[in-house]
């Protein structure tokens, strides 16, 4: 029952993003968390409600960058163990869709004071050795940005409830915002610990229990999620976590008459796979599933003649090659004009040839290791392709090794053709394309920016006239959903940028925002009228009076 009083949150606010400079505090933590990490071998079994579950079939997870050292056996379910979830979440359901919302609500608050805490290093240094991220990388990832989900999300849940309807007098008019009847399927990536975090506990926090398949190469840092949201209060089979090959558990989740929604992040490939067996399966139903994807983009760095090369190069660099360029945001395209392409490629392949690479234990590394041995393939497949193509020229970088770690250098290469697959083509890794246009093909420019990739999540327009920003502003209208001005095109804060994007790269639900959460309730309109009628005739059925 709900305790009485209307309640206030804490105003949430964005965590601070320690440093870890040379002698600070923060630095001497991780580094001990780093060992203690390394030092042990350790399992990692499902999570079923509130049970450990150890099938016995299992993969090594190691560091892409140090391919030898195992950090753990993660075991690997399969049908069973998805039903088994699937009936834990519905056992789960009954008391959790029933839980009063500041309750729910206090769980993610304390989980995200536990993780601004006590479990900081630890998540921080789970992602660093797991998913290859420098310490900078990690924290605004596995610590901040997931602090901020869980801060901000309660808040935004009270401003949806709060959204109610007008009433008339003598009635009550009333809107509930209702679980979705059924479970939630989260399917989480590897790159960011935070999208991992946030994908089951904001369906979870609406009132919704959830099946969550995490990435196998992000399950390191996905047992520490787990074990923080139990310390926290999350109640036995809420969240209910399932490790495994992506087809074989997806296939039996999507399978189950109880499927009420997913919430996914990961490619475009398997996005559309499973909204077409969802849509062959709709008949088996029991109400039609909401369907949440963020897939990936081809994102776009535009530079109009007037734009200022230094914070042009600046945005190249960071925003294409921070880790890696394993973010769904980072630039991998790069449209500049010929008059300022001389100066911007002198400073492109001095800093980007500067950029240390390497073991993420070392803080004088900007980047590490991409994620795997396909990654590495997909980044090697193309640096061959832009050699071996007349029409292009690799202008740094293009160095590849996988004899310790997948390690792909950042590279930039020029194309002198705007159709180039590599302008087209989510890589997802550190590679960036340059298109070099001339001065007087803005408006063209544009028309190959809008139409030169399916996808439609962020992009940036750099220049000191504001006229051509308003062009491109227009122009650009749906190529991307989060839209930079004279910055880089990566770094969406929650409660800040909301994040999303169309076209192929998913259905634009905003994390971060109220518009994520509404889509995990199912609203019911209530109206109470105080002094109901008590004769169905109208007035207008009254007889005229005699004589007229």
């Amino acid at each position: 029952m709900s305790a009485p009083g209307i309640f206030r949150l804490p105003p949430p606010t964005n965590e601070p993003v320690l440093s870890y400079a040379p002698g600070s505090p923060e630095r001497a933590a991780i580094k001990a968390r780093l060992e203690e990490l390394q030092a042990e071998r350790i399992e990692l079994p499902l999570v079923v409600g509130g049970e450990e579950v150890r099938t016995g079939e299992t993969a090594e997870v190691v560091m892409p960058h140090r391919t030898s050292h195992v950090l753990a056996d993660m075991h690997k379910g399969g049908p069973a163990e998805v039903e088994r979830a699937i009936a834990a979440a519905g056992e789960a359901w009954h008391d959790w869709s029933r839980t009063p919302w500041e309750e729910r609500a206090a769980v993610l608050l304390r989980a995200a004071e536990l993780l601004a805490g006590p479990w900081r290093m630890t998540l921080n240094a789970a992602t660093m050795l797991g998913q290859s991220k420098t310490a900078h990388q990690a924290e605004i990832d596995a610590a901040c940005e997931l602090i901020d989900f869980w801060r901000f999300n309660p808040t935004f849940m009270s401003r949806i409830y709060e959204e109610q309807p007008v009433s008339s007098p003598g009635q009550w008019n009333r809107l509930e915002y209702r679980p979705l009847e059924g479970f939630v399927f989260a399917v989480t990536p590897f790159n960011f610990t935070a999208i991992a975090g946030n994908l089951p506990t904001s369906a979870a926090l609406m009132g919704n229990t959830v099946v969550w398949k995490p990435a196998s190469t992000a399950a390191y840092s996905a047992h520490f999620l787990m074990k923080l949201l139990q310390a926290a209060g999350l109640p036995d089979g809420v969240i209910n976590l399932v490790y495994g090959p992506g087809a074989r558990i997806g296939d039996a989740a999507l399978a189950s008459p109880h499927l009420a929604g997913i919430h996914f992040t990961g490619s475009t490939g398997v996005f559309h796979s499973m909204w077409k067996t969802v849509g062959a399966n709709i008949e088996r139903y029991r109400n039609y599933p909401r369907i949440v994807g963020e897939t990936g983009g081809k994102d776009f760095i535009l530079a109009h003649p007037s734009a200022d090369v230094d914070a042009l190069a600046t945005a190249i660099v960071r925003g294409s090659f921070e880790y890696q360029g394993q973010k769904c945001s980072a630039a991998s395209r790069v449209f500049v004009p010929q008059t300022l392409w001389p100066e911007l490629k002198e400073r492109l392949v001095e800093e980007v040839g500067s950029l240390t690479m390497g073991d993420v234990s070392d803080f004088g590394n900007f980047m590490g290791a991409v994620i795997d041995g396909s990654s590495f393939r997909t980044q090697k497949e193309a640096i061959e392709e832009a050699r071996a193509d007349a029409d292009s020229e690799v202008l740094v970088g293009g160095e590849v090794a996988d004899d310790e770690g997948y390690f792909v250098s950042p590279t930039v290469i020029e194309t002198r053709n705007p159709s180039f697959r590599l302008l087209r083509d989510e890589l997802f890794g550190p590679v960036v394309t340059a298109y070099v246009y001339p001065d007087d093909e803005w408006q063209d420019t544009l028309e190959i920016v809008d139409q030169g990739s399916p996808f439609g999540l962020t992009g940036a327009i750099f220049s000191r006239e504001r006229a051509p920003i308003g062009e491109a502003q227009k122009a650009l209208e749906y190529a991307a959903g989060n839209l930079y001005i004279n910055d880089k095109p990566t770094g969406a804060v929650v409660g800040q940028q909301p994040f999303g994007g169309g076209r192929a790269s998913g259905t634009n639900d905003k994390a971060g925002s109220m518009w994520n959460l509404i889509r995990w309730v199912s609203p019911r309109t209530i109206k109470e009228t105080f002094v109901p009628a008590t004769d169905y005739r109208y007035p207008f059925m009254d007889p005229d009076s005699a004589g007229t």
